[in-house]
């Protein structure tokens, strides 16, 4: 290996926290015979992900001008050219006697981006990575022309073990004040860079923050939806971040905004809703009968990609619900952890998360922040002992001690957050 090529893998692993799951997928699929769309917020680490990936290339034996990378958020990459002119200038560097590995950041932003990437898919001696930060990427014609030859790896933000590591806590240490360092993860930021800045004060945050949200609804929403309502936009924006891991509809958010003096069609809520959750910023969850076993269409909930955007959203002298804040904490976990994920609901009773499992298992969680009173104590085992099945059921708590009962597992949510399952 040389010396250049050492230098810049210390430089790198030293520069980033390492996102092993996502790297060791990426790891798993090189040179398959599939595409490789890695998809997520803007600045949720995608770019950085990738230069991971190449550092371990380079490990691997693949030479420099083996790799070839293109930027498409830098105009001058692609500004007035087709994407036939990108594919023949890309293609006339490729290496004739050698597989070459093919990155395109932020493809999308190309017209008839999926031309361009499905000519250099079916070009020989190739392996072909792209990243997006809207969903668009993949609700457009690519996902019909490459019909299933694909595969998405969806990035987060760093989850709670990554933001530890990150900042160079041990976390293995069982005397930590985890929950104040909760409640540094969630009133700071999870976002990579937002955390590398942490020591330069809140204000830089929220400036940070800021200004990708900013960029997010105008580049990413605004212009490519055409919106010329901002104010309404942002209000639809604004009450779902304050309404998160509650059961909402378009409807609901029409009527409660139009008491409010802000008139908004629920129709036109419905499009607002499309168009944050296309772009990473919320979640949707559906809700999923229990008794009829069957996706209901209707209440959905949303969750935050990070919750420190409900600064930006909804202020940050704002009072927060710790419950449904580590409720949002959990999904994205469980996100991150493969599984799909739905709300569970029976008769009068809820169920937090009804999982399946990467391995098509399925798994039940009720999360809550504490068991202090005997009614919650009985409200959120209740819910869970209402399922007659025999899957896995936990109920998720601060609490040091817990309280195992009927065959529900109840965890500490601290160290389930930090285990590696």
């Amino acid at each position: 290996m040389q010396v250049s090529i050492i230098y810049y893998y210390f430089y790198v692993m030293k520069k980033f926290t390492n996102r092993k799951e996502y790297l060791e997928k990426l790891l798993s699929f090189r040179d398959k015979d599939l595409i490789k769309v890695v998809s997520g917020l803007r600045r949720s680490g995608k770019s950085t992900l990738l230069e991971l990936f190449r550092v371990e290339l380079s490990k691997l034996g693949v030479e420099k001008r083996q790799i070839h990378n293109y930027n498409f958020e830098l105009p001058e990459n692609f500004l007035n050219k087709s994407w036939t002119d990108l594919y023949f200038e890309i293609k006339n560097k490729l290496q004739q006697d050698c597989n070459n590995y093919l990155f395109l950041d932020e493809v999308q932003n190309i017209p008839f981006f999926e031309k361009l990437v499905d000519g250099l898919y079916a070009t020989e001696n190739t392996d072909v990575y792209i990243t997006g930060s809207n969903a668009f990427l993949l609700s457009s014609e690519l996902a019909t022309l490459l019909g299933g030859r694909y595969i998405e790896i969806s990035i987060l933000p760093f989850s709670f073990q990554e933001y530890l590591m990150a900042r160079n806590i041990e976390f293995s240490n069982k005397y930590l004040n985890f929950e104040g360092l909760f409640f540094d993860y969630v009133n700071e930021t999870s976002l990579p860079k937002g955390v590398e800045i942490r020591t330069e004060g809140m204000d830089k945050i929220y400036d940070y923050l800021g200004a990708i949200y900013t960029t997010i609804v105008e580049k990413d929403i605004m212009q490519r939806h055409k919106i010329n309502d901002k104010r309404a936009f942002q209000n639809v924006a604004k009450f779902i971040s304050s309404t998160i891991g509650s059961a909402i509809s378009p409807t609901s958010i029409s009527k409660t905004l139009k008491q409010d003096g802000q008139t908004i069609h629920h129709a036109t809520v419905e499009k607002f809703l499309d168009y944050l959750t296309e772009s990473f910023i919320f979640y949707k969850v559906n809700r999923f009968d229990l008794k009829g076993r069957k996706q209901l269409a209707t209440q959905e909930k949303y969750y935050l990609v990070d919750v420190g955007l409900q600064n930006i959203l909804i202020g940050k002298e704002k009072f927060r619900d710790r419950g449904h804040i580590l409720e949002n904490i959990v999904y994205l976990e469980l996100l991150r952890r493969g599984n799909k994920i739905w709300i569970g609901t029976e008769r009068n009773s809820e169920v937090d998360f009804v999982c399946k499992t990467a391995t098509g298992n399925i798994e039940y969680f009720q999360v809550a922040w504490q068991l202090t009173e005997e009614k919650t104590i009985e409200r959120e085992f209740g819910s869970l002992e209402k399922i007659k099945d025999n899957y896995p059921k936990y109920l998720l708590t601060t609490d040091s001690f817990t309280q195992s009962r009927n065959g529900i597992q109840h965890l500490n949510v601290f160290q389930w957050l930090l285990s590696s399952n």
